[in-house]
């Protein structure tokens, strides 16, 4: 599904697939040590817009057993607004994380 954006600067449209802004928080969340992104039956991201562009992310996470989740839970919200905001013209109304899963051996435990 598409979604246009009028780009005022040269009268044009910049159109957006909502796999591309999918795709960009995934890396943002990618980005944060310690969770990781839950890919089964289209439960990892889900994005709305509202009427003015803006969006809403919904996001479903597995998260290492040694990690603060409230911390990690933070960092990947800012993770996701400043990527999405940096590399598109959206601005993120919200970020709700959904911790799913715990990952019992963490990375480098084993």
């Amino acid at each position: 599904m598409a979604h246009v954006r009028q780009d005022t600067g040269n009268n044009g449209q910049i159109s957006y697939d909502t796999s591309i802004v999918s795709g960009i928080v995934a890396i943002a969340v990618d980005q944060v040590p310690g969770a990781y992104l839950l890919n089964s039956k289209g439960k990892g991201v889900k994005i709305k817009f509202d009427k003015k562009g803006a969006l809403d992310a919904d996001i479903s996470v597995k998260v290492d057993s040694c990690e603060n989740v409230t911390r990690l839970a933070y960092q990947i919200q800012q993770s996701i607004k400043h990527n999405v905001e940096a590399m598109t013209k959206y601005k993120v109304n919200k970020v709700d994380v959904h911790i799913q899963d715990v990952n019992l051996t963490p990375a480098g435990t084993v």
